[in-house]
């Protein structure tokens, strides 16, 4: 499964990344979910392949959406932007 991930910047912004790499960068968190859920669905529709989006929780992970198989679902659409 394909991980895109929200980390914080050290400008106070948000970041999106894949395997590490920054792919934007400097983005207020609502915008940061709504694009990084975005990114997540163009790829499962692109290459059918499972893709996550989480970003840091206190102790774990917290996934905001999930796309995989037949199904398209958003986890946790209360922070949805």
């Amino acid at each position: 499964m394909l991980t895109i991930s929200l980390k914080p910047s050290g400008t106070g912004g948000w970041k999106i990344c894949r395997c590490h790499i920054a792919l934007f960068s400097d983005l207020q968190l609502g915008a940061a979910i709504k694009l990084a859920r975005e990114l997540a669905r163009d790829e499962y529709r692109r290459a059918g392949r499972s893709v996550c989006v989480e970003m840091p929780g206190p102790t774990l992970a917290i996934v905001l959406a999930r796309y995989s198989g037949s199904d398209e679902m958003s986890v946790d659409s209360s922070l949805a932007a």
